[in-house]
């Protein structure tokens, strides 16, 4: 990220994790003679917003026994459907380190009669691992698009069937013609008046699809003093505005789609940027 500060924390100095939130940090460590050996992104949670893994219908059947459900603990980074590790370990404590801080935070929902422990979006090895140590498994399902090596957009149509091909340029077409120019903006391309029209973006769909969006404006701040040039921003762009938008991370081999908005409703613009 070249010469942009690093050390700011947009989800936490945002405050759109800790008091007030739902999502209060409970951070484990682990540590032997001495030394850290191992720690996890432990939360206290009083909802099951932003984790992308969604158990109302436990929570529902949990309190409707007479059980009280929240606060439980979850162990995830706030709201990142993404893969990757959740118990951090030093190398050569892989498993005493991971083995310790599960015991640790179930001994923490035993001692203080929280309902339930989650870890969500861990890896494989971390999920069996666990299943090894008592806990629970559950499956759910993501879609990908993976690059099979298509030199470019028409590769890519060419290896679908005729009526598919025919409709996704039909359905391009389409969302092109809202009226205006659709831009991609990434590191210092993207201007303060940007992140204002995704702000707003954010805050229709977040309203109409979780009730009260999570993010706080401020986190949209923070990434951009410090995640900008990972960030890739698509834009509508009609009659010198911003009318739509969509926002990606940019990881080492993926893409990451994580939010979309409007103003405007406009036919397959959604699937176009």
């Amino acid at each position: 990220m070249g010469n942009q500060p690093t050390h700011s924390q947009p989800i936490e100095d945002s405050n759109s994790v800790g008091p007030g939130s739902g999502w209060q940090p409970q951070y484990l460590s682990a540590r032997q003679d001495g030394q850290t050996i191992a720690v996890a992104p432990l939360y206290a949670k009083g909802h099951s917003q932003g984790e992308y893994i969604f158990d109302h219908n436990w929570a529902q059947a949990y309190e409707n026994a007479g059980g009280r459900y929240y606060p439980k603990l979850q162990i995830a980074v706030p709201f990142t459907p993404a893969t990757g590790r959740r118990f951090l370990t030093k190398p050569g404590h892989e498993v005493t380190g991971m083995s310790a801080l599960i015991q640790g935070a179930v001994e923490i929902a035993a001692n203080n009669d929280i309902s339930s422990l989650h870890a969500t979006f861990c890896t494989e090895a971390e999920a069996l691992a666990g299943a090894e140590m008592g806990l629970l498994t559950r499956t759910s399902q993501q879609f990908h698009w993976v690059n099979d090596g298509y030199a470019d957009f028409d590769a890519f149509l060419g290896s679908l069937s005729s009526r598919k091909r025919k409709n996704m340029r039909k359905e391009r077409q389409q969302a092109n013609n809202f009226g205006g120019d659709i831009v991609e903006l990434t590191g210092d391309q993207i201007q303060p008046e940007h992140w204002n029209a995704f702000w707003e973006f954010y805050q229709d769909t977040g309203a109409r699809k979780w009730g009260t969006p999570y993010l706080t404006r401020n986190f949209f701040h923070f990434a951009h003093q410090t995640m900008r040039d990972d960030i890739l921003m698509v834009l509508a762009m009609r009659d010198g505005r911003a009318v739509a938008g969509a926002l990606n991370f940019i990881g080492r081999t993926t893409l990451y789609g994580r939010y979309w908005g409007c103003t405007e409703h406009h036919p397959c613009l959604h699937f176009e940027l």
